[in-house]
């Protein structure tokens, strides 16, 4: 799922760490949400809007992204069969 985490945050003048501590996560998580290796509970995603005072939609684009979700994996292919 894209983001726009590092642009806020650098806006905010927050660190990876400082952000990661204001929401209850490590450096790591948040580096690796930015980098999009990681997709965010929707409470850690709600808590992050709330650090920059946006709305969840508006820190975190649901458009298609490079890597696939867990949901559309487990969906199935394009024709709708499931994959086993």
């Amino acid at each position: 799922m894209k983001n726009r985490i590092r642009e806020l945050r650098e806006k905010s003048g927050l660190t990876q760490e400082q952000l990661g501590e204001m929401v209850g996560a490590s450096r790591q998580a948040i580096n690796a949400i930015e980098t999009e290796k990681f997709e965010p509970s929707i409470w850690l995603a709600y808590d992050i809007s709330h650090v920059f005072g946006c709305p969840i939609e508006e820190v975190f684009l649901f458009e298609e992204s490079e890597r696939r979700s867990r949901a559309d994996s487990s969906r199935g292919d394009k024709n709708g069969n499931q994959k086993y």
